[in-house]
């Protein structure tokens, strides 16, 4: 029998519109952020943690490609020493990750969570206090630590709380942080160069990433864990097992989602390193300049992350993530080639490199999740990201020492091998879109 709608008596008397019997079938929300609200208020909390997290991991991660420059006039660094200060933090981030993917799945997603943004908070800010190479290289290690635990525990969180239908352009949209804390890099970057001499502008840069630990009171006043995975988990007596995901059933699984994560980051990282670099020292622009042209790119990853999120529940995580391998490896490969003088060219394209190099990573917090149980997701998730980073982090290290001869540009073309090797990973791999979470 239909439910009955009693409108106040003040519209009773005005209304004249008819209306359509009540069937008593629940109705469907179609709307643009359907995906929001279908998580309901405890969703829309650990969205709005993870979101953030993410956001501030951003922000702290690219203080040093943007202040890379200095850093290397600071202390009379050649490209190949440059290089290992991000190669280190990616490398350590893979440990970070694989321990916080165990925490999570022991204690917790929001403990765990917390530890991880205390932790590249804390040794970001530190970073900003080295007095030469060698203790930023070490401080730079220790914040890979949290930088490395961050994601894959924030978007387990909310994937718990996403349904099956929205999950893509949920982890979608918390994927977008990262485009929102880079644009925030850029533009304090942009007002901290500008305003200050080099020699301390970089130091600056790291001690503003002390940010994120407002973060954290939020975090700890209203984010909990979805309960019925928390109750699945606190069932199981295998949770958090390291070598379980290396077993028979999880062994294939494990070994490709390493493989796929590992091209697809050693093609980011490589453009998310060195495009800075490249701009300024091979292109001559200035430091206003080169945050006009990263603002392209940083747009054009925003709107990627968000319609990466929706492909991904409409052609599935797979075509998603093979669609833009493909189309970031030739802009990668176009963007390397812009000859000199063309610098509107090179404005222009970054928006759509920007837009493909993201829009592959969207799928990645629903794929990986659907991928293990609720016992071993955090494990599962935080090794594959976090083991296939280290080993994408030799890409930008590589490209520092081939520098010297091929020039940054030149050696930007690395990137297109890594998401090449994306593709062939997919192979190994099941489609998981409509997969419920158990």
């Amino acid at each position: 029998m239909g439910r009955r709608h009693h409108l106040p008596f003040c519209e009773v008397q005005m209304s004249t519109t008819k209306t359509e019997p009540d069937t008593g079938a629940p109705h469907e929300d179609t709307g643009a952020f359907a995906w929001l609200r279908a998580l309901g208020p405890r969703g829309r909390r650990a969205f709005g943690g993870a979101f953030g997290g993410y956001a501030l991991d951003s922000y702290d991660y690219f203080t040093l490609p943007l202040s890379m420059v200095a850093i290397s006039a600071y202390f009379s660094l050649d490209n190949g020493q440059t290089g290992l200060l991000t190669t280190v933090t990616l490398v350590v981030s893979a440990v970070g990750g694989a321990l916080a993917g165990i925490l999570a799945d022991r204690i917790g997603r929001v403990k765990a969570l917390m530890a991880t943004v205390i932790t590249y908070a804390v040794f970001t800010v530190a970073c900003g206090f080295a007095p030469n190479y060698e203790t930023l290289l070490v401080f730079r290690a220790l914040q890979g630590l949290g930088f490395g635990g961050e994601w894959a525990v924030g978007a387990i969180l909310v994937a718990e709380y996403a349904s099956a239908k929205h999950r893509g352009r949920t982890l979608g949209a918390v994927q977008s942080a990262w485009a929102a804390g880079w644009g925030l890099a850029v533009l304090v970057y942009t007002l901290v160069f500008h305003f200050l001499d080099d020699d301390i502008a970089w130091r600056v840069m790291f001690w503003t990433g002390a940010l994120p630990a407002l973060l954290v009171i939020y975090v700890r006043r209203h984010v909990r864990d979805a309960p019925e995975a928390a109750a699945r988990r606190a069932a199981s007596a295998e949770r958090g097992s390291f070598g379980a995901i290396f077993q028979r059933g999880l062994l294939r699984t494990t070994l490709f989602a390493t493989l796929l994560s590992t091209g697809v980051q050693g093609g980011y990282y490589t453009l998310a390193t060195w495009v800075p670099t490249y701009l300024k020292d091979e292109r001559g622009l200035s430091v206003v300049g080169t945050g006009g042209y990263l603002a392209f790119l940083i747009s054009g990853a925003f709107i990627g992350y968000l319609t990466g999120g929706y492909l991904t529940d409409l052609i599935g995580r797979k075509r998603n993530i093979a669609l833009f391998a493909v189309l970031s490896a030739f802009g990668v490969l176009a963007y390397a080639q812009i000859p000199e003088g063309a610098d509107g060219v090179l404005l222009v394209l970054g928006f759509p490199l920007g837009f493909c190099m993201s829009a592959i990573f969207s799928g990645f917090g629903s794929f990986l999740s659907e991928l293990y149980p609720a016992e071993l997701r955090g494990t599962g998730q935080g090794f594959t990201y976090n083991s296939g980073r280290a080993v994408g982090a030799f890409l930008p290290t590589l490209v520092g020492f081939l520098s010297e001869s091929w020039g940054v540009g030149g050696a930007l073309a690395l990137g297109a091998v890594g998401y090449g090797l994306a593709v062939v990973a997919l192979w190994g791999l099941p489609e998981t879109r409509g997969r419920e979470l158990l």
